[in-house]
């Protein structure tokens, strides 16, 4: 059953950032321009639709009341400003696998290692928490720095769906990367916090 708390996850051993459980205050104008923004917004498909408050917010009450999806806000350690978003969704409690998405919103902090942290954290929280097996994530072919923080955060490539999508008008791949729970060694170790949501 999904707790209705806000949870907290934190490392001593990730310098840069924390993450929370996202909240209907965290939709903000600043969260919408990052979706619309077509830079960051080229890989994500919520590039197809424009998004405004009351479609970001509607998604955030739909994960909130979804069992299988876990949505955090990435935050800066040095002042808690909210930088992105990570997700583990599309839970399979049969096969206890799952799905990791993220971007990063905040272009003032590309380059910094922000999303291998963001994936190393949320991958701990899945498998020592949600007691899964096996995360996925994917990314465009042309998505190099993507695939290159989930391999950094100690993922392994899983193979290629070939002409997946459609970038730019032209079919382009989808690259597959995986982690499973006997890896969790390598993974910091994590503190979770809970406490009553607003």
């Amino acid at each position: 059953m999904k707790s209705n708390n806000k949870i907290t996850v934190t490392s001593e051993e990730v310098p840069l950032i924390y993450l929370q459980s996202i909240e209907e205050d965290d939709v903000s104008d600043e969260y919408v321009r990052w979706l619309n923004d077509p830079i960051i917004n080229q890989y994500l498909e919520t590039r197809h639709s424009t998004q405004d408050l009351q479609s970001i917010l509607a998604y955030v009450v739909h994960i909130q009341d979804n069992p299988n999806e876990h949505l955090f806000t990435i935050r800066l350690k040095e002042n808690n400003k909210h930088i992105g978003n990570i997700k583990v969704g599309n839970i399979n409690t049969h096969y206890n696998i799952a799905d990791i998405s993220l971007f990063i919103g905040d272009k003032t902090v590309w380059g910094k290692s922000i999303a291998t942290q963001a994936i190393q954290l949320i991958s701990s929280f899945s498998i020592n928490k949600l007691k899964l097996r096996k995360l996925n994530a994917g990314a465009y072919k042309q998505n190099v720095a993507s695939t290159k923080a989930f391999l950094n955060a100690g993922y392994t490539r899983d193979g290629v769906l070939r002409n997946h999508y459609i970038f730019k008008n032209q079919p382009c791949d989808l690259v597959q990367v995986c982690f499973f729970q006997e890896q969790v060694k390598h993974l910091p170790i994590i503190t979770v916090y809970t406490s009553p949501t607003n």
